[in-house]
């Protein structure tokens, strides 16, 4: 636990999974000396009360941010310009003002140009999260050994920058420096591609389903499993994602049609040798993964198996 708080006072903008934990690590580990937090619907408001996280979750963004020095907004990429203009009159001289959307350049974008002069702007995305939402879905220790890459403008001041990353650092992530465009480039392969594919896969098996759908339940393998948890992810965040770095998903699509186009090709063709060299590859990448750290090799991905003759609960 730190020994004294980074920021006086922390303001979420939003209290879903990853608001949720950032609050809930943040307290844990002492990093704010007054953590205030807003959400959309009073209901929300009233269960993180219950949840006693923070120290206020009060109605609006105005007065959530208002005396802050850390502020991040916790909601989708579409809404960040918005809320930008709505809370610029209302920040303190010096605040650091972030971000964890998984698009960068267009939060950049629709954010920069509301933002006092007087503030510092580093954006930030800490690639970790599951498929669940809402303000009971957070834990202290989501981002412990996830990236968390900072895009902060040209023209930053770097103190800002190295507060910032001392502060993700302090919640267990790797951080990553890197310009928006770049991220936009890395993330469209590495985790928006995966997730257009994942609904796509999901929603052509609900369209088989209609007929057989008794069987796609139950004989749903572990690699459709995996499908659907990416496919149970935030609709409205996910929407956000593909509109707003539609022109980098586009360009790692065309070269996954590409890649597609080989592989039907040499399965039409029974060309054993290309498909056992192109898996043979991909297998290598599993690996690698593995070595470094961002998966477990333990067998059937770590899942929890009941003992034998009892059933899972």
């Amino acid at each position: 636990m730190s020994t004294s708080p980074q920021f006086k006072k922390l303001a979420l903008i939003g209290f879903g999974l990853i608001g949720g934990s950032i609050a809930r690590a943040a307290r844990e580990q002492g990093l704010a000396g007054e953590i205030v937090t807003t959400a959309r619907t009073a209901q929300t408001r009233a269960r993180v009360t219950e949840l006693g996280i923070v120290d206020a979750a009060v109605e609006t963004n105005a007065e959530a941010v208002k005396d802050a020095d850390l502020v991040i907004l916790c909601i989708p990429v579409g809404a960040c310009g918005p809320v930008a203009q709505e809370i610029a009159p209302h920040l303190a001289p010096g605040a650091i003002v972030s971000d964890v959307g998984s698009v960068k350049g267009a939060v950049v974008k629709d954010m920069a140009p509301h933002l006092p002069a007087t503030t510092h702007f580093v954006p930030a995305h800490p690639v970790a999260g599951t498929e669940h939402s809402g303000p009971d879905s957070g834990f202290a220790e989501l981002f412990i050994d996830r990236w968390c890459i900072l895009t902060p403008p040209e023209g930053t001041d770097p103190s800002a920058v190295e507060k910032l990353r001392a502060f993700w650092a302090a919640l267990g992530a790797r951080v990553e420096i890197m310009t928006p465009d770049h991220h936009d480039l890395v993330l469209a392969i590495t985790s928006h591609l995966p997730h257009l594919i994942a609904y796509t896969i999901v929603g052509t098996a609900d369209e088989l389903g209609q007929v057989t759908s008794s069987e796609v339940m139950k004989f749903s393998a572990g690699g459709f499993r995996d499908f659907t948890r990416i496919a149970a992810s935030d609709p409205t965040m996910w929407r956000d994602v593909f509109l707003t770095n539609k022109d980098a998903v586009l360009e790692m699509l065309g070269t996954f049609n590409e890649d597609l186009s080989k592989l039907t090709r040499a399965i039409r063709r029974g060309d054993g040798e290309a498909l056992f060299e192109h898996f043979a590859r991909t297998r290598a990448i599993r690996r690698g993964i593995v070595e470094i750290g961002q998966d477990s090799a333990a067998p059937d991905f770590g899942r929890r198996h009941a003992p034998l003759g009892k059933k899972p609960e």
